[in-house]
């Protein structure tokens, strides 16, 4: 299991990426909001879903499997 974080802030399009606790982008510590521990970024995403319903997205970096924009190109 890996801990998950969102970012607080969004990004240019307006999401609020997830990231892995490891991830080369992860947001300084007072921009980010401690998801949990998941197995995956698909429990992790539901979890970020909860506070940013409609915005929350994986970080095309570290967790490509939950990125939607991946699904748009």
């Amino acid at each position: 299991m890996e801990a998950y974080y969102a970012n607080k802030n969004t990004q240019d399009n307006g999401d609020h990426e997830v990231h892995k606790s490891n991830c080369t982008f992860m947001p300084i510590a007072q921009h980010r909001l401690f998801l949990g521990y998941f197995n995956n970024c698909h429990n992790a995403l539901k979890e970020a879903k909860k506070p940013y319903p409609t915005t929350a997205d994986g970080c095309p970096y570290c967790c490509p499997e939950c990125d939607k924009r991946k699904w748009f190109n």
